[in-house]
């Protein structure tokens, strides 16, 4: 039988290694575990971005479709290209949208391009990474439109 100071003993050094164990079991996962929840955070913020970058090209080449002339196409389809990236809060200054419509009218096109960086700044261990990401989209002037007066196709 061991005495019972030698027992207490015994009993206080193993918990004592338990408890150091449990401290480089955590140390040893704590970082693993970070980088998979940021890398789940970027990825999320990278999936918006290419929600709202397809959003953005196919509303503004749209707006530019519904215009009343080639030149109106391309400010209203750029206007409506920033509102929609606004409301799916991106920067506008990493925001590079174009319309064009060198088809414009009956049966014409306007197309949209859009590029946006994604910054991962707020992300403590991926704060030096941005990605771009692009679209376009292209919209046909519906045949039947009427067009304004003295407009020709």
């Amino acid at each position: 039988m061991i005495p019972l100071k030698t027992h207490h003993i015994l009993q206080t050094s193993r918990l004592g290694s338990q408890r150091g164990q449990g401290l480089v079991e955590a140390a040893l996962t704590l970082p693993v575990v970070l980088v998979l929840a940021f890398g789940v955070v970027a990825l999320a913020q990278l999936t918006q971005a290419r929600m709202g970058v397809s959003a953005v090209a196919r509303e503004a080449a749209r707006s530019g479709a519904l215009a009343d002339s080639a030149t109106d196409a391309i400010s209203q389809g750029e206007m409506r290209g920033r509102e929609v990236a606004e409301g799916y809060d991106m920067d506008s200054e990493r925001l590079q949208l174009t319309v064009a419509s060198p088809t414009w009218g009956r049966g014409g096109e306007v197309a949209a391009s859009v590029h946006y960086t994604v910054s991962f700044e707020y992300l403590p261990l991926l704060g030096w990474a941005s990605v771009g990401v692009s679209g376009s989209h292209t919209e046909r002037v519906d045949l039947y439109r009427s067009l304004e007066e003295g407009e020709s196709e």
